[in-house]
């Protein structure tokens, strides 16, 4: 669990580090109108949903609350892999250890 917890971690800084740096130098409306007018951008973006709609998934059946699975899923579309990163650490970290408890959650 040690290297899993380090990946997460790593993930939350790096994506930390780099949605600062867009928000501090660029706007999202007009460098996302240019990333869409592109057919590798609109991939990119496709790929992108499919991931997060997968991850949501996952968050869903392991979660207890409905409303707290829905707060997870909105984050995860507005904030994207940074979301999933967190409820990944978070996940490991409430999981004691339990591969299982970490898959399953509440199923577990």
């Amino acid at each position: 669990m040690t290297t899993a917890k380090t990946i997460a971690i790593v993930g939350l800084v790096a994506m930390t580090g780099i949605i600062g740096y867009a928000l501090t130098t660029n706007t999202f409306s007009a460098d996302g109108a240019r990333l869409l007018a592109m057919p590798w951008g609109q991939v990119s973006m496709v790929d992108l949903y499919v991931g997060f709609a997968l991850f949501s998934c996952w968050i869903v059946y392991r979660e207890r609350s409905r409303a707290r699975a829905i707060v997870w899923v909105v984050l995860m579309l507005l904030l994207g892999n940074w979301t999933a990163s967190l409820y990944t650490l978070v996940a490991l970290f409430t999981s004691g250890g339990d591969w299982e408890k970490f898959w399953l959650g509440r199923n577990a």
